[in-house]
């Protein structure tokens, strides 16, 4: 009886160390779908670079990257998917754009992480990992919260990227003054702010206030209407704070419009989203403060430096955000058991990566970001 006791557990322990020795060499293969050739082909190419840089941080023989090119079209896009599929990959990075993401749903077997942040109407084994609408509408309202703003107007330009706001502002359960909805063209902008602002009443309030002045025997009413003079405008502002959904020169514009309507930066806040530290808007100093949630500065200060000094080369954006979610699937992999199964993107989930905190709930990603303002020349972080 000993003896087959003996023989039994020398058995088992067999056993436990061929499964902990298959379990120690299992190897994840993971795709990479990322336009290689082509007009784009300079961002995958950035994000081919950025996933080694994140691959040698690992460091860890078990995951490995298999990339292909979508030439940026969603037709060579299913094509190589689908090639990564029939060679066992079940977890895709890509691809990078959204249109792209047109035929995926055929693949069911496969979970895209789509360099998006389109949220909406994606296919439901797209999960975008851009930094989407709802990570920066959370992040502005908690800003607002925490000053005690409760007088917001939203700014949405009339674009694709309407929709996306919109649903932003319900998620997040965004209480808003107003939403108003203005033109890309310049030469309505204008006039469209100026009827958002209530300016024409507003500089007929103060041409009226001169004129009752002027006819009035009020004391020392040469010094009052020399006062006014210098004024544009006379009247209350009925919002403490305005959101403007846009970027670059038509950010500008949008801000520049609302200056000329004399409501001012320095009257009201001026909130904007994501800029990715875009420099130009630090000239903009008539404009200043204007406050934006973000990704972590600092960190893409490090991760750029890290860049150039592999590749002597700017690396973009895209290839920043590529960077973190080779992490972020790496620790869902050990997390889960180095399995690929359905509970990877479902279970609620956070990892700390480049750009913040990515939370992860039900194949959804949002992102803790930070809060930035731009004044006197220079990005000043909030919180």
């Amino acid at each position: 009886m000993k003896k087959l006791y003996i023989i039994f557990l020398k058995f088992f322990l067999i056993v436990v160390f061929i499964h902990l020795n298959a379990k120690s060499d299992e190897k994840i293969k993971v795709g990479l779908i990322v336009p290689l050739s082509g007009e784009y082909s300079y961002i995958g190419k950035s994000i081919i670079k950025s996933t080694r840089m994140a691959l040698n941080k690992i460091n860890d023989d078990r995951i490995s990257l298999i990339p292909r090119d979508t030439k940026a079209n969603p037709i060579d896009t299913l094509r190589v998917s689908k090639e990564l599929q029939n060679s066992g990959v079940k977890i895709i990075i890509g691809p990078v754009f959204n249109e792209s993401n047109k035929y995926l749903d055929e693949l069911n077997d496969l979970t895209f992480l789509s360099f998006t942040n389109k949220i909406r109407n994606n296919p439901s084994n797209i999960i975008s990992g851009g930094v989407n609408a709802i990570s920066q509408v959370n992040t502005i309202k908690k800003y607002l919260n925490e000053n005690n703003l409760k007088n917001t107007i939203f700014l949405i330009p009339e674009t694709d990227y309407k929709k996306e706001i919109e649903e932003a502002i319900k998620k997040s359960n965004l209480l808003l003054k107003e939403k108003f909805i203005y033109s890309k063209d310049p030469t309505l902008l204008t006039k469209q702010i100026e009827d958002l602002t209530r300016y024409q009443q507003r500089k007929q309030n103060l041409e009226d206030e001169i004129k009752r002045i002027e006819k009035s025997n009020s004391f020392n009413k040469n010094k009052k209407i020399d006062a006014l003079k210098k004024k544009d405008t006379l009247g209350f502002i009925n919002f403490d704070s305005v959101i403007i959904a846009d970027f670059s020169e038509s950010l500008k514009s949008v801000a520049t419009s609302l200056l000329y309507t004399d409501v001012s930066s320095k009257r009201i806040k001026y909130i904007t989203l994501n800029q990715w530290f875009d420099e130009s808007l630090l000239k903009e100093t008539s404009l200043h403060p204007i406050y934006f949630p973000s990704i972590n500065r600092e960190n893409f200060k490090i991760f750029q430096d890290e860049y150039f000094n592999n590749f002597k080369k700017i690396p973009n954006q895209i290839s920043f955000l590529s960077y973190d979610l080779v992490g972020l699937v790496y620790y869902l992999l050990i997390n889960n058991d180095f399995k690929t199964d359905e509970n990877l993107f479902f279970k609620k989930n956070k990892f700390k990566g480049k750009i913040g905190i990515f939370e992860i709930n039900r194949k959804t990603i949002t992102h803790q970001l930070n809060f930035y303002s731009i004044e006197e020349k220079n990005f000043k972080e909030i919180f």
